[in-house]
């Protein structure tokens, strides 16, 4: 199983996404693919993103039972702590605080 989240994506990525995979909420998609068709899903989203941001994820045979990548401006990254991933977050810019 594979989920995909997209914060202001273009209509025409969102309109892409759901020829594929179902939107359960606004910008929130889920399906079922096989490694080859999740990585070409995936390539449409970096493509076409533009300002927006992205994430997927996807079950995998690790510790975690998931594996995820990101793509876009956003301030949660991944990190790798010792082959687990894990999330740090990019320090707050003062128009985020207030």
């Amino acid at each position: 199983m594979m989920v995909i989240v997209v914060e202001n994506a273009p209509p025409r990525l969102r309109g892409r996404l759901a020829v594929w995979l179902l939107e359960i909420r606004a910008g929130v998609y889920v399906g079922r693919y096989g490694k080859r068709t999740r990585e070409r899903i995936w390539e449409q989203v970096v493509t076409g993103i533009g300002d927006g941001n992205g994430v997927i994820a996807w079950s995998a045979p690790n510790d975690a039972g998931f594996a995820f990548e990101t793509c876009g401006t956003n301030r949660r990254i991944p990190s790798d702590f010792d082959g687990f991933t894990l999330v740090s977050f990019l320090p707050q810019t003062p128009r985020e605080s207030g």
